[in-house]
């Protein structure tokens, strides 16, 4: 499961890293769904929000990884982590991804909180 383990170590990046991480792994347009908010945002209006340091301590449990077709793939995971001002986060969280010339790019992104 290379592929899985790929996608997981980018979303580590996501999560640690800062607009760069975004810059580099996101598609030109991605869906984001969160608890109070659901939109399509561009790459670099993703990586705005991306402030570095905002997650401490995050911890990411595989749950599930299917191959959709040869450039498309979805992985799910449990999240947990620490936010910039202390408050503890849990989460379910999927990502799709699709692959383009320049490798794996995030497509959809959605967090369920626990």
């Amino acid at each position: 499961m290379a592929l899985a383990d790929d996608l997981h170590r980018i979303e580590r990046t996501f999560w640690t890293g800062g607009p760069e991480a975004y810059l580099d792994h996101a598609d030109a347009q991605c869906m984001v769904v969160f608890a109070r908010m659901a939109q399509p945002m561009t790459r670099e209006d993703i990586a705005k929000t991306a402030e570095p340091g905002r997650w401490r301590d995050v911890h990411i449990r595989p749950i599930g990884f299917v191959q959709l077709a040869g450039d498309a793939a979805l992985i799910t995971y449990e999240s947990s982590g620490r936010m910039k001002d202390g408050s503890q986060h849990r989460a379910h969280v999927s990502s799709a991804y699709v692959k383009r010339r320049d490798g794996w790019k995030l497509a959809f992104h959605q967090q369920t909180p626990l």
